[in-house]
C-alpha cells in the first residue's frame, strides 16, 4: 500500500487509515476486532485512529494489537471524557483523559493525540495546548494535532502550535479544501481526512434515520453526482479516491466492523489517484451547487 510522509514528522503513513469510532459505537466483539485490526496490519496497514470517547474502541485496539505496537502508529483524541456530549477542556481531565488512553491501548506512548473538535474560544485560552505541549515533553504522546473544521480549525493551523489536522474531506464536504489544506500545507503540517467516503450517506433510498449521515444525504440529493449510478462498491472506490487525491491529504480514515471490508477499501486504491478531469469535475459541481451553509461535518 502507498505511503506518504506525515507532514514534517518521521511517520511514513498509508494512505488508508483504520478509525476505530465503529467499532466502539457498535459493539462490535473482542474476537472481530482481532481479525479486522491484524489482518489490516498484515496487509500494509499503518495508521489507527480513535478516541477516548468512542465507548471501549481504545480497550478493542489496545487488546487486539498488545503485542505489535512498533508495527502501525497510533492516534487517539483528548478533550470530551467517557461522552462525545460532554466538554472536558480542564487542565486536569485532559491529562487524566492522556493517562486513561495510554492504559487503554496498553502502551507508553501514543504517536499523535488531537484536541477532540475544541472550539476556538478555548483554544484561545491557551490552556489545551499547553496540556498537550506538556505530555509531549513527558514522552506520553511525541506529536499533538487538532481535529475538526471550520473557523477553530483554521485558528489552530494558524497558532503554529500543532503538528496535525484531522478534518473532514470528501464528496459532501469540501469547505476544508479552500479554507484550512493550503495553510496546513505551507506549515508542513500532516493531514488527516475523516468521512472520506462521506459515510456512502447516498445509498440510503430515503431520508436515513441515523442523524451522523443525514446531512451529507441531504446534500448528495443536490449534487446528484454523475458516477452515482447504483454500484456502490464503484461509487465508494470513486469517491475514497477522491479524497486521497486532494492535495494535502496524507492518509484517511475509514471506520469499519466487518473484517473483510478494509481488504476491499484498499484494493479499490490500487487503481491510484482520480485522473484530474474526474477529479475536477466533482470540485466543479461542488462550487456549482455546494451553499454557504455547507460547512465541514464535525
Amino acid at each position: 500500500m502507498e505511503k506518504r510522509k506525515y507532514g514534517d514528522t518521521d511517520m511514513m503513513v498509508s494512505v488508508l487509515g483504520f478509525g476505530g469510532a465503529e467499532i466502539g459505537f457498535h459493539g462490535v466483539r473482542q474476537a472481530d476486532v482481532d481479525a479486522l485490526l491484524n489482518s489490516a496490519l498484515d496487509a500494509g496497514l499503518n495508521v489507527i485512529d480513535t478516541a477516548e470517547c468512542y465507548i471501549n474502541s481504545e480497550e478493542l485496539i489496545g487488546t487486539a494489537l498488545k503485542g505489535r505496537r512498533d508495527h502501525y502508529y497510533l492516534f487517539t483524541k483528548c478533550g470530551h471524557g467517557a461522552s462525545y456530549d460532554i466538554d472536558a477542556w480542564e487542565k486536569q481531565q485532559l491529562r487524566e483523559s492522556i493517562d486513561r488512553s495510554l492504559k487503554r491501548l496498553q502502551t507508553d506512548r501514543i504517536d499523535l493525540i488531537h484536541l477532540h473538535s475544541c472550539s476556538e474560544a478555548e483554544l484561545r485560552k491557551g490552556d489545551v495546548i499547553e496540556v498537550l505541549k506538556e505530555a509531549k515533553s513527558a514522552g506520553k504522546v511525541r506529536f499533538i494535532g487538532y481535529s475538526g473544521d471550520g473557523a477553530a480549525a483554521l485558528y489552530a493551523i494558524k497558532s503554529g502550535a500543532f503538528d496535525s489536522l484531522q478534518t473532514s474531506v470528501n464528496i459532501a464536504d469540501q469547505e476544508s479544501i479552500d479554507l484550512l489544506l493550503p495553510e496546513a500545507r505551507s506549515r508542513k503540517m500532516g493531514v488527516i481526512a475523516k468521512r472520506p467516503v462521506a459515510n456512502a450517506a447516498w445509498k440510503e433510498k430515503k431520508f436515513p434515520d441515523y442523524f451522523y449521515i443525514q446531512e451529507y444525504w441531504k446534500r448528495l440529493q443536490e449534487l446528484k453526482y454523475d458516477f452515482i449510478k447504483g454500484d456502490i462498491s464503484a461509487e465508494i472506490g470513486m469517491a475514497l479516491r477522491f479524497t486521497l487525491s486532494v492535495p494535502g491529504v496524507d492518509t484517511a480514515i475509514v471506520g469499519t466492523t466487518n473484517p473483510k471490508r478494509w481488504h476491499e477499501n484498499a484494493k479499490m486504491l490500487d487503481k491510484g489517484p482520480l485522473p484530474e478531469k474526474e477529479f475536477e469535475e466533482i470540485r466543479k459541481r461542488w462550487r456549482e451547487v455546494a451553499q454557504t451553509n455547507w460547512v465541514g461535518q464535525v
